[in-house]
């Protein structure tokens, strides 16, 4: 079974009663990243994951801070030893620094958790930011006012998201310039023997 598969299952588990909206939102976000494969290459299943897993920690069971990042990356570690890449990502999804620093937590995310490669960070925060809470596709800047409207100007959330606009908006952008390469470059075209046939 590889990451993908497993993180799904995890995920349903986890999210899919308790917080079906949740859960919508994540599998919305698993098929973004499922369609990034062809920038990824071979990390898409480890990408995949991730976006399965990435906000495992808003499960009841799961909130230990209230940083559902750090929550669901701590949990993936210490109950599942899942791979650490894995791990780093959801701790550091769609720029995490952010509301870890509202929270205080600043230190704890970056001592437990490393950054992982910046293209697969900037491809899950393109997938995450690119979702509804329904799990359809929305543009970044619908996306950011509908996390500020669901929250309100004075929440901590909100704050964070003001803070982070520009972090969120280049990896939507680099995501997109990304995807757009790979559609200009020609098809490669099979070159056959004639007298083969």
């Amino acid at each position: 079974m590889g990451h993908a598969e497993w993180a799904r299952d995890l995920a349903e588990t986890l999210l899919c009663k308790p917080l079906p909206r949740r859960w919508a939102h994540t599998q919305g976000v698993a098929a973004r990243a499922e369609s990034l494969a062809p920038i990824l290459g071979e990390e898409a299943d480890l990408l995949t994951a991730a976006a399965w897993l990435h906000d495992i920690g808003y499960a009841p069971d799961l909130v230990d801070t209230g940083f559902h990042p750090l929550d669901g990356a701590r949990y993936l570690r210490d109950v599942h030893q899942a791979d650490a890449r894995l791990c780093r990502l959801v701790a550091h999804h769609s720029c995490a620094v952010y509301e870890a620093t509202e929270r205080g937590l600043l230190d704890a995310l970056n001592a437990e958790f490393g950054l992982e490669r910046p293209e697969l960070v900037t491809a899950l925060t393109y997938a995450d930011m690119t979702t509804s809470p329904d799990g359809l596709p929305l543009d970044v800047a619908d996306r950011l006012a509908e996390i500020h409207s669901r929250y309100g100007p004075e929440h901590l959330v909100s704050r964070s998201i003001s803070n982070a606009t520009p972090c969120i908006t280049s990896a939507v952008r680099a995501v997109q310039e990304a995807l757009a390469d790979v559609r200009r470059r020609p098809a490669v075209e099979e070159v056959t023997d004639p007298q083969a046939h």
